[in-house]
């Protein structure tokens, strides 16, 4: 049987009541944040822009929303109540989308947008602007004459980034399917004032993720010219060991600012990060690795392992560890590389075929004895743990090849000559220059 993908036209969201998933009404519903995309290409949705109690509109990230239907929406986790504040590269579906007028691609006539519908994109969180409800003939969406019809996102015209001629969202277009560290090579060589429109434009994910791979005087430029509250929000998106590698660069004042303003749960782990010598296992780790109880399965290991955002490294093997489940975890137990995993039935116990001969790293251990080990054992990956047997996170080849390379190597390296040939043949100077 074919899997239907969920669809909702926004008009029928408009006001709905935004509930937590207890049950409790959190606001309503006020708009939802898309972001353009080059050409054709169906926008993303970012978030919803909720107005709570206090009439305080706030911004709800799409991962958060695990329900969307006429009348009601149901978010999960943590709200931030900080003001909603509509950045460059961002549309209001409802107040900039709707009765605007755009142009159909077969026949070039002129129509009115009466409604927009999104999608959920199948097995994911993700959702998009598939659908266009238009109206034919002139006048605004009240106009009641002309025939109204329903088409593809890429059946009109009008909507587009290039069509507007938005600065620093055009040069974003332009790159917007460069991978992170390639994406951080082009804004390295940037003029300062560039780097930082382009910096501003970018959401919290993908500015993080950026970040995490530029030289440390391009971050702490960077984040310094965001606002704290920005700064904050994008060093919680940031992997927990490159945030606390980043704040390590910042003054004392300014660091404890950034701390104070994150979550408190983010900030506990940036904190104990930043406890631990830098060049040993427990500076280097990442505090997020995959831990499953001993009474999980496969499949659910399996489950875990799939998540697109997860670095392929952490992806690689998962941690068994008595509850609690977030490090420092209860008492670790063992570990099981993904491959092992596709060979055994889904309903085994990850307990049952956890290695639980290998050996953990103290946190103190340095890192020529943290290269030595993963070099011995064949891994990508090693776990840490404390005097008492907990958990304390993961050490993955990637932050190990970080402080075995010169200081310089990110200016010098791979990505550096993939994005040398957009510089070359002009791409990057019209995108510059708004062309």
């Amino acid at each position: 049987m074919a899997v239907v993908t969920p669809r909702v036209f926004v008009s029928h969201l408009a006001g709905s009541a935004v509930f937590d998933p207890h049950g409790d009404q959190v606001g309503r519903l006020r708009d939802l944040v898309a972001l353009l995309r080059v050409g054709d290409r169906p926008p993303r949705l970012l978030g919803v822009v909720v107005e709570v109690i206090s009439r305080r509109r706030i911004f709800v990230p799409m991962t958060r929303v695990t329900g969307v239907d006429s009348g009601q929406i149901v978010i999960t986790g943590v709200v931030n109540m900080r003001r909603f504040e509509q950045r460059a590269s961002e549309t209001l579906v409802l107040g900039e989308l709707l009765d605007r007028r755009v142009r159909l691609v077969e026949t070039g006539e002129e129509v009115t947008v009466l409604d927009i519908g999104i999608t959920q994109l199948p097995a994911r969180r993700d959702w998009e602007i598939d659908k266009v409800f238009v109206r034919k003939g002139k006048g605004g969406a009240l106009r009641r004459k002309g025939e109204a019809l329903t088409v593809e996102w890429s059946a009109v015209t009008g909507f587009s980034l290039e069509e507007h001629g938005q600065g620093a969202e055009s040069l974003l277009a332009t790159f917007e399917q460069l991978r992170p560290a390639d994406l951080a090579g082009v804004l390295h060589h940037l003029s300062a004032k560039r780097r930082a429109e382009v910096a501003a434009a970018l959401d919290d994910d993908r500015l993080a993720d950026v970040l995490e791979e530029l030289p440390e005087d391009d971050q702490v430029e960077i984040l310094g010219k965001l606002k704290d509250e920005r700064a904050a929000d994008v060093l919680e998106a940031m992997d927990p060991d490159d945030a606390a590698d980043l704040l390590s660069e910042l003054p004392e004042e300014e660091k404890e600012r950034l701390l104070a303003l994150m979550r408190p749960e983010e900030a506990a782990d940036v904190r104990r990060l930043m406890s631990y010598e830098e060049r040993t296992a427990g500076g280097l780790m990442t505090t997020e690795p995959i831990v499953l109880r001993p009474d999980a399965t496969v499949a659910d290991a399996l489950a875990r392992v799939r998540d697109p955002d997860l670095s392929p490294a952490l992806a690689a093997q998962v941690y068994v560890c008595r509850p609690p489940d977030e490090t420092p975890t209860g008492k670790y137990l063992g570990l099981v590389h993904f491959q092992r995993l596709l060979r055994d039935p889904p309903f085994t116990l990850v307990s049952s075929i956890a290695d639980t001969d290998l050996p953990a790293l103290p946190p103190d251990t340095p890192l020529p004895e943290v290269t030595s080990y993963l070099a011995a054992y064949n891994m990508v990956a090693a776990p840490v743990v404390d005097e008492s047997g907990a958990l304390l996170g993961a050490v993955t080849v990637d932050d190990v090849l970080d402080h075995l390379l010169p200081d310089d190597w990110r200016e010098d390296g791979l990505h550096g000559s993939a994005t040398a040939g957009l510089t070359g043949n002009g791409r990057l100077r019209k995108a510059e220059h708004g062309r």
